[in-house]
């Protein structure tokens, strides 16, 4: 199927998407602060040398029950950790660690190093709390959360992961490749198969991928390829869009969070 420009946009089709940037940093702001007044946030861990290389850690109230680790979205081409701590609430009061990383961006780096970005920041991360690993990620972020189930961890952390949710992944790369999106990306055939979690087989470990009843049709169909190829869950959250789907990680008791940690 041939997708365009306009079938990838989504802000544009979500009522109040200008607004959301400035909310996202705004609550993650005040819930860092919160957490690191209390002691439960550990901010800014290097796990490379370039600025964007860097993890947040919050933790649980008690010991943790294991980590998980949440890859942001935005296209591979903007955003931070700084937008999305308060995401990492319900499963730390479920009693579970989470860790933020940021990556590197394009134009600066291509998709495939931010890939290797996530990577080392996923083996950071569990270098620094025992136990199982639970990896989530939204957008390209589920993207790079389905990377991670192909094969690209290290034997040791990837014998600790007990499952990958995915939320409203980009699955298969392929068609953005003569969009003019693709004009930050660089994305050429052989990087696009490459990247595109549909064509590498599925991790061992239970997958659930996750996208709104009210997203764009792309995000729909790439979901459900995703969950198709891997023979994964394919859950369809009711009422949500591309963005409010992750207000569910805030809940410690909502579907997607006892799904994550089932």
């Amino acid at each position: 199927m041939g997708w365009s420009d306009d079938d990838f946009e989504i802000g544009a089709y979500v009522p109040g998407a200008e607004d959301l940037p400035d909310l996202w940093q705004s609550e993650a702001q005040d819930f860092r602060a919160r957490e690191a007044a209390i002691g439960r946030a550990r901010l800014n861990v290097p796990y490379g040398e370039h600025e964007r290389q860097k993890l947040d850690l919050f933790h649980p109230a008690g010991p943790a029950e294991g980590l998980v680790v949440f890859i942001h979205g935005g296209y591979w081409v903007k955003f931070d950790r700084g937008y999305w701590s308060h995401y990492a609430e319900g499963l730390t009061a479920r009693g579970w660690a989470v860790a933020m990383p940021s990556y590197r961006l394009a134009p600066e780096v291509r998709v495939s190093e931010i890939t290797s970005d996530a990577r080392a920041a996923v083996e950071a991360a569990a270098a620094l709390v025992r136990g199982p690993i639970r990896i989530a990620g939204h957008s390209a972020g589920g993207h790079l959360t389905a990377r991670m189930g192909a094969g690209e961890l290290s034997a040791e952390v990837q014998g600790r992961i007990v499952r990958y949710v995915p939320i409203s992944p980009v699955a298969d790369l392929r068609p953005l490749v003569p969009l003019a999106r693709n004009s930050d990306l660089r994305l050429d055939a052989a990087e696009a198969e490459g990247e595109s979690p549909v064509l590498h087989a599925a991790p061992d470990a239970p997958v659930s991928v996750w996208v709104g009843s009210e997203e764009r049709p792309v995000f729909l169909h790439q979901a459900e390829a995703l969950a198709q190829a891997w023979g994964a869950a394919h859950r369809v959250d009711p009422g949500r869009n591309h963005f409010d789907i992750l207000d569910g990680l805030r809940d410690a008791d909502s579907p997607i969070v006892t799904d994550l940690l089932a």
